[in-house]
């Protein structure tokens, strides 16, 4: 039997990603669930005796290092599939990313607890602000850096 059909036998190709708006959709609902992970893991610490200085930040750190690491998995998975890579560039990637994420969100909770005034909702509000500063900086740099889309280059071959 022959085949008639110019694309048998043809592999098809790892689906890319969605597009920028189905990205921030389903980058926005995997971060909502990883920052209630996070605020709970944060919440659960404090209950237990971290709730001072130098304790609260190590909850803070804690907790953002359980959140972000199940952000990066269930992205990997479903957000950024068509940037998916293998190797040491991507975990250095992810490793630089987070290191600098991570000091980003433990500073500026530290920095709210400072600078808020005292009240029931002072730590809350001060790891909403720490969050939504690192979830900025991670979503453009998962996007852009670590999950990048390899450029597909089309050549004269393929344009006829």
């Amino acid at each position: 039997m022959v085949a008639t059909d110019p694309k048998a036998g043809v592999t098809a190709a790892e689906p890319s990603s969605p597009g920028l708006l189905g990205q921030l959709i389903r980058f926005g609902l995997i971060g909502g669930f990883c920052a209630l992970v996070d605020f709970g893991v944060y919440q659960g610490l404090r209950a237990l005796g971290m709730d001072v200085s130098p304790w609260v930040d190590i909850a803070r750190a804690l907790s953002f290092i359980v959140g972000t690491t199940t952000a990066f998995f269930l992205n990997r998975k479903f957000t950024f599939a068509g940037g998916r890579q293998e190797g040491a560039r991507q975990i250095g990637s992810f490793v630089l990313l987070y290191a600098v994420t991570f000091l980003v969100a433990v500073g500026v909770n530290r920095t709210m607890l400072h600078v808020l005034p005292e009240s029931a909702w002072k730590a809350t509000l001060g790891w909403v602000v720490s969050q939504a500063t690192a979830t900025v900086i991670n979503f453009v740099m998962l996007k852009w850096v670590v999950f990048r889309e390899p450029r597909t280059v089309v050549s004269s071959t393929e344009e006829n």
